[in-house]
């Protein structure tokens, strides 16, 4: 168990299925959100140790969910990974001025995710 907690925003449900599950057999605790709106909601003072979120969402998007979380003090050094379809120049250099740390391009195999994810977390 690594006591660690993991946000995972996305509109796929089964996309955070898939992560949640990933996530949690290697011992994370996950929280989940379907997009940045309800994310902001759910961190609401938790100690989150990583965020995961997708790019293109519905209400609240992820780079306008990143920058928002940014603001918050307990959130504003948490290591933030975009686990996105969007693999263009652009959004990755948005999501680097915003504070992401890294990068994962849609559809993903889980030793990535778990490599990625243990990379930014220790």
């Amino acid at each position: 168990m690594t006591g660690k907690t993991v946000l995972i925003v996305d509109d796929s449900a089964a996309l955070r299925a898939v992560v949640v599950q990933t996530l949690s057999v290697a011992g994370y605790q996950m929280l989940e959100a379907e997009h940045g709106a309800a994310a902001l909601t759910l961190l609401d003072g938790r100690k989150i140790h990583l965020i995961i979120s997708d790019i293109y969402m519905p209400v609240l998007g992820g780079l306008e969910f990143v920058a928002a979380a940014r603001q918050l003090p307990a959130y504003k050094f948490v290591p933030i990974m975009m686990l996105t379809k969007e693999a263009g120049d652009e959004k990755m250099l948005a999501a680097q001025q915003l504070g992401a740390k890294a990068w994962l391009v849609k559809p993903f195999i889980a030793p990535q995710l778990l490599k990625t994810v243990a990379r930014l977390l220790y």
